[in-house]
């Protein structure tokens, strides 16, 4: 039996969290849609400029033509809120990774009995990595009109951010009950 009575609940919790987790994470660092710009001025109506924290991105509402590899006039990508997505968001991840190999480890499910100390630490490792990739995305949020844009266009917060924050509330939700491990060693020795 794969997950049978042995396995407590919360461990498995964390392990179905987590992955969901770092899913949605992995796709808000990659794709180009942090911020989208649209109603530029001196520009067609449908263009729609989209700024992830890698690439920057436009595209042609109407026809759907879009173009990545956009340059960078305004210096969007040297303003702190999009450096600091830059190395938190791949850091985060590499943390994801790394807990869900320990939390593995701990839960054991080929095991008579998990590993309540291991599935805690990849518990903790995993609510750090939740709270690393939580940081980006609201920073991002909070500076979003802050960060430079042509004058006068409409800016919208993209479904990047959206998805890196679903997925480090997953991650944080995964790495506290696998944190509750340490409640059932405490309770055995």
């Amino acid at each position: 039996h794969f997950l049978g009575m042995r396995t407590p609940t919360a461990m498995i919790v964390g392990l179905v969290l987590c992955p969901c987790g770092l899913v949605l994470t992995l796709t808000g660092t990659l794709t180009p849609n942090w911020r989208q710009v649209s109603l530029i001025p001196n520009q067609p109506v449908d263009l729609v400029w989209e700024q992830g924290i890698w690439d920057m991105c436009s595209e042609r509402q109407s026809s759907h033509n879009r173009l990545c590899g956009q340059a960078d006039e305004l210096g969007y990508f040297e303003k702190v809120p999009v450096r600091a997505a830059q190395g938190l968001m791949p850091t985060s991840l590499v943390l994801t990774l790394l807990g869900l190999v320990v939390a593995a480890l701990g839960v054991r499910c080929w095991q008579k009995e998990p590993r309540h100390v291991l599935a805690g630490v990849a518990g903790l490792v995993l609510l750090l990595s939740g709270l690393l990739s939580l940081i980006p995305p609201s920073w991002y949020t909070h500076e979003l009109w802050a960060l430079p844009a042509p004058a006068d266009s409409t800016l919208v917060v993209g479904y990047s951010v959206v998805l890196s924050y679903l997925g480090s509330c997953l991650e944080i939700l995964g790495g506290l009950a696998l944190t509750l491990s340490f409640h059932h060693y405490c309770k055995e020795h």
